[in-house]
């Protein structure tokens, strides 16, 4: 009963205290005297709320802060032309170039690499429309093979994309040189990791990614020579009810991409399928599938192998393609 009333009294001294600061009818010091012996009497107790409340925040602080990095790095982040200007050291490592633009080498704050893509293009309206099929697709799905969108940047002066960086660059610089550096067991989990990527996509996203430019140009490697499929420049979101597109003019790399798209008539995911297939016969040519430095018979390599292959005279095709017996 004594403890009760007690706190009763804590009660009203706290309230009348609190009543006498909001009319401010003591002098200053005065209410400062008041407030010392009322928190040496423990009438001032802070609230348990508020202690459990700054020990919440200062445990998030040191626990959750990764995390939560992490987590808002999961969706692209809007970069200025400034913040670039400096990742990038005003753009003084070229990674590589293109019709698109060119890929600057960066490092951001928290010190991760990263490649910076700058669009160009012959009007605005074209590098708009690359830079929303890059950010709409890519920029909303993540895949162990498909290259990862950080960041973006679009300002009256640059019109700039973040990715991931890949220390190993494009497959292509492998694919074609002299000296052959990829084995084919290497080259043989790139071509199953590019599939896998491909077939997410079309498979497993929740409307239908179509790429339209599959080539080793645009499979990058990592530092393990892990696959990564990049540049959506054209790529296109479509729904899964309406397999067919009706194209506006034709689309992807001569070589690579099906036929159907240099028609007039709708087209499918299966256009990617087509240009996976020609991306495998220069990963197991190591060659380019057209290539008149050969002879005539050999210069566009699908023919050439479908003839040989029809003919059963599989060992001439190994024999050209150095592929070793232990392969067969």
């Amino acid at each position: 009963m004594g403890g009760m009333v007690v706190v009763d009294i804590r009660q009203e001294i706290t309230i009348q205290y609190t009543k006498m600061m909001a009319r401010n009818n003591l002098k200053r010091h005065t209410l400062l005297l008041l407030w010392i012996i009322f928190k040496r009497l423990g009438f001032l107790t802070p609230d348990n709320t508020e202690t459990d409340s700054s020990s919440d925040m200062h445990f998030l602080t040191l626990s959750m802060d990764k995390f939560l990095s992490n987590m808002e790095r999961e969706k692209p982040i809007r970069f200025t032309e400034k913040q670039l200007g400096i990742a990038t050291d005003n753009y003084s490592t070229l990674l590589g170039s293109g019709g698109f633009g060119e890929v600057y080498k960066g490092n951001l704050s928290d010190g991760t690499t990263v490649g910076v893509k700058i669009l160009r293009g012959n009007s605005d309206k074209r590098i708009e429309e690359q830079f929303m099929a890059e950010v709409g697709t890519i920029g909303k799905i993540h895949h162990l093979n498909l290259v990862q969108l950080y960041g973006f940047c679009f300002e009256r002066d640059l019109r700039a994309l973040v990715y991931e960086y890949m220390a190993n660059g494009s497959l292509d610089r492998y694919l074609f040189r002299k000296k052959k550096t990829l084995g084919y067991e290497k080259l043989y989990a790139i071509a199953v990791g590019t599939a896998r990527g491909i077939a997410y996509l079309h498979e497993d996203c929740k409307q239908r990614i179509i790429h339209y430019d599959i080539k080793p140009g645009n499979i990058l490697l990592d530092s393990n020579f892990n696959p990564k499929v990049a540049d959506f420049g054209l790529a296109k979101l479509c729904s899964r009810e309406n397999t067919h597109i009706t194209m506006t003019g034709g689309r992807g790399t001569p070589g690579y991409a099906a036929p159907e798209l240099w028609l007039p008539f709708p087209v499918t995911h299966k256009c990617d399928v087509y240009s996976f297939g020609m991306l495998l016969f220069e990963i197991i040519g190591r060659r380019r599938n057209l290539d008149i430095n050969l002879p005539e018979s050999q210069e566009w390599f699908p023919v050439w192998v479908w003839k040989r292959f029809g003919a059963g005279d599989l060992a001439e095709l190994m024999t050209a393609c150095g592929i070793e017996e232990g392969h067969n």
